[in-house]
């Protein structure tokens, strides 16, 4: 017997955080924040925190991250199990989550001493991709690069009798990213030293793209129309990005898509390029070229100063400009967009989630008090659809299967089609909710 409680992150956007619980261990999956509001946390029972044997980290985005500290805050003493460049990454979204909360007018619910308690196991140091690795008494891990962001992962665990699966936040189509299949044979093959890999118990499957059937290659075929568009009626498109994840992928299209044309980049961005080119391991071979390319080309623009940003937005060619804050809370971000609506030639492109309330959102519906230019969502896959869901149920035979990262709605659609398909055992969770395998 295993019960699953979901502390967030099924049924919605954000603050991923799984407990389960078995015969001799207690485990958590992430424990992330929802960025709406002041920011809104898991639902912590305090009291199950201090028995807690493990704590896992798939990567640093907020959501899957910055509510970390409560748990040392309420009393756990272990360690959370992550990768180098995971933990590398962690400082500055604390600092952006503190100052997204301040600009909100709230507190953090921990302090510096909770931050500065977190401890961390370095998997990589630890076992190898595939690898197994006997964590305690009657628990085994397996691990592999999820193509999400640099340093995340999926994670397999062997409790008692019990076999799990969490794909974290997954993409097996980045451009730049290294990627493990969870099927593939060398992820299963038993040998001494390895946990026969039965069916699997219970998965915990990124869905956040829904219903959302299209490729990679069709989502950046409209981006360049789009932008070809922008480019000839004389307009600069704005794409927010984060510091770490797509804007690294996208810079790199736009680079090979759009010979020639001038592209602005904050530095932020540029310095994520460099990290994930000094993480070979975590990066296909033949991106390594490109990355290098990016780097060096002559028509890639880094401004140092805002005058340098004024001069290049009013020089007399079209930009694709790139900078930080995919929710456009900065006020950077807040300012590119000032300047651009001037101009119904221009254009900003949202690739990612607006969570409600953030000016990306308000710019979406059209609920400002200024008027903008186009404003439009046009989504870079960094997560799964349901194609992908498709995909990751052959390569992972489950009894129970429970789809996360998306609104109860849409989750709940995915699902009826996927039984009409033959599928069983599928669920469709909320914050909230408890389930016994």
């Amino acid at each position: 017997m295993m019960e699953l409680k979901v502390w967030g992150g099924a049924g919605e956007h954000g603050r991923s955080c799984y407990v389960l619980t078995g015969d001799q261990h207690r485990i958590m999956f992430d424990c992330g924040v929802k960025k709406e509001g002041t920011g809104e946390y898991p639902l912590l029972q305090e009291d199950l925190i201090p028995q807690l044997t493990a704590v896992f980290l798939s990567h640093a985005h907020e959501d899957h991250s910055m509510a970390l500290p409560l748990l040392y805050k309420h009393g756990y003493q272990g360690e959370i199990w992550t990768t180098r460049p995971t933990v590398l990454q962690l400082e500055l979204y604390f600092a952006n989550w503190r100052k997204y909360v301040a600009g909100r007018g709230g507190d953090l619910p921990y302090d510096l001493a909770h931050i500065s308690a977190m401890r961390f196991r370095i998997l990589e140091e630890e076992v190898e991709p595939g690898g197994w690795l006997q964590l305690k008494e009657g628990m085994k891990l397996q691990w592999g690069r999820s193509g999400h962001m640099l340093g995340s992962v999926w994670l397999r665990l062997q409790m008692g009798d019990n076999h799990l699966f969490y794909s974290g936040d997954f993409s097996r189509e980045s451009a730049l990213l290294a990627v493990d299949l969870p099927g593939d044979s060398n992820f299963h093959h038993p040998s001494d030293n390895h946990p026969l890999l039965q069916e699997t118990s219970l998965s915990i499957i990124d869905n956040a793209y829904g219903t959302d059937e299209e490729s990679q290659d069709q989502k950046l075929n409209a981006l360049r129309r789009f932008i070809h568009g922008v480019g000839e009626r004389g307009g600069h498109v704005l794409l927010p990005v984060p510091a770490f994840g797509r804007g690294q992928e996208l810079l790199i299209w736009a680079i090979n898509i759009f010979p020639g044309q001038h592209i602005l980049v904050e530095q932020e961005i540029l310095d994520g390029l460099h990290q994930i080119a000094d993480w070979q391991d975590w990066v296909r071979p033949e991106a390594l070229h490109y990355i290098e390319e990016a780097m060096n080309s002559p028509h890639v623009h880094v401004p140092s100063s805002q005058d340098e940003r004024l001069r290049l937005l009013q020089g007399k060619d079209p930009l694709i400009i790139f900078t930080t804050d995919g929710m456009m809370e900065s006020p950077r971000a807040r300012w590119y967009a000032e300047r651009l609506s001037s101009s119904t030639d221009n254009a900003i492109v949202i690739t990612g989630h607006a969570s409600e309330g953030t000016f990306a959102r308000r710019l979406l519906k059209g609920e400002t008090e200024e008027s903008y230019c186009e404003v439009v969502q046009m989504g870079y896959k960094i997560h799964q659809g349901i194609n992908d869901v498709r995909l990751m149920l052959q390569e992972v035979s489950s009894r129970n299967t429970v789809l996360v990262h998306a609104p109860k709605p849409e989750t709940d659609r995915v699902i009826a089609r996927l039984i009409e398909e033959g599928h069983r055992s599928m669920f469709s969770l909320e914050p909230g909710a408890v389930l016994n395998i």
